[in-house]
């Protein structure tokens, strides 16, 4: 065993995210609004469901928001984990 394994699991953060007095702070609604734009056939098609139901008593475009949500998560997903191992 080597004293450089012990020293990683020992090594504190170089840059602490937070105080033990702060309460933390949900980075996922901001991730999302940079990731929409990288969706954009998504987006369209999601705005352009509400525009057609606009009025419509009847009808929802759960399957187009779906799609918009699972695209944006994706690219939330790896900003959130990029840096872990």
């Amino acid at each position: 065993s080597t004293g450089s394994s012990s020293t990683k699991l020992n090594r504190t953060p170089e840059k602490p995210t937070m105080s033990d007095d702060e309460e933390p702070v949900d980075v996922r609604p901001q991730l999302q609004e940079e990731c929409k734009p990288k969706c954009p056939m998504q987006s369209a098609n999601y705005e352009a469901c509400k525009e057609r139901i606009k009025g419509n008593s009847e009808g929802d475009c759960e399957a187009w928001f779906f799609d918009l949500m699972q695209c944006v998560d994706n690219c939330v997903s790896h900003k959130i984990f990029h840096g872990t191992k």
